[in-house]
């Protein structure tokens, strides 16, 4: 397996509140685990809600003792998402705190994803790029609804604006998906730094390029600051899941 990832403040901002966490050995029940996070909040609290909604989904993940696969990273996310909620209706200072989460594991040539917000996992497929999560947002419900285009919606002034994120409300709903590998060339799980700024099908050429995942991850980065940069930027990238099998 190769792994690559980075986050990058961008052009614009000047906190970086995005968060990554990759571990290639087995965690708790799990194989390996993958987790990007987009917080928000005033202050510090975005960047402190992405970091502690990874360190608790971690943690969680690691002491399971019951669950296995999606089920120990559903619990993992509901536990983030209580800790958070709770912390932020107690201290003013983080009230109405919270963080995008999408998270992910591989094992036995199937990749397991869970997401909340519009932080993103997509697969490429013989050249193809596939978004497996589905954006929690209210552009999204607007596309869905036939109110925008999806052309329309990659500029949109309510692009930005969420409709769930983990310590938002006292439940979080998560959206759960699994993807046979079989025919997966690529993973690649983003903040949405990466997808308001560069179009899949960019995001496809370059990740379809002949060179290592590192540059690949590279030029990805390079490319949403050249259009501008204007939130934080990260992106994680899976090759070769069955090198070791």
């Amino acid at each position: 397996m190769k792994v690559s990832f980075k986050t990058d403040i961008g052009c614009t901002r000047s906190q970086n509140q995005d968060a990554v966490f990759v571990s290639e050995k087995p965690v708790g029940p799990l194989e390996n685990l993958f987790i990007v996070a987009d917080g928000m909040g005033g202050h510090n609290a975005g960047d402190y809600a992405s970091k502690k909604a990874i360190d608790l989904i971690f943690s969680s993940i690691r002491e399971d003792e019951e669950d296995s696969g999606i089920s120990a990273i559903q619990r993992g996310i509901t536990i983030a998402n209580r800790e958070i909620f709770i912390e932020a209706s107690q201290n003013q200072e983080k009230s109405g705190m919270g963080t995008t989460v999408v998270v992910a594991t591989i094992e036995n040539g199937m990749l397991e994803v869970a997401n909340v917000g519009d932080s993103r996992l997509y697969v490429l497929s013989k050249g193809d790029l596939i978004q497996v999560t589905r954006d929690h947002s209210v552009i999204e419900e607007m596309v869905r609804k036939g109110e925008v285009s999806r052309e329309m919606a990659q500029k949109h002034p309510k692009r930005n604006l969420i409709t769930r994120a983990v310590g938002a409300e006292e439940e979080v709903r998560i959206d759960l998906f699994d993807v046979d590998l079989s025919d997966v060339d690529a993973v690649l799980m983003c903040t949405d730094g990466l997808t308001t700024m560069v179009e899949d099908a960019k995001i496809a050429e370059i990740m379809s390029l002949g060179m290592t995942v590192e540059h690949k991850v590279a030029a990805l980065i390079k490319e949403a600051n050249a259009g501008g940069g204007k939130d934080n930027i990260t992106v994680l990238m899976i090759e070769s899941m069955f090198d070791e099998v």
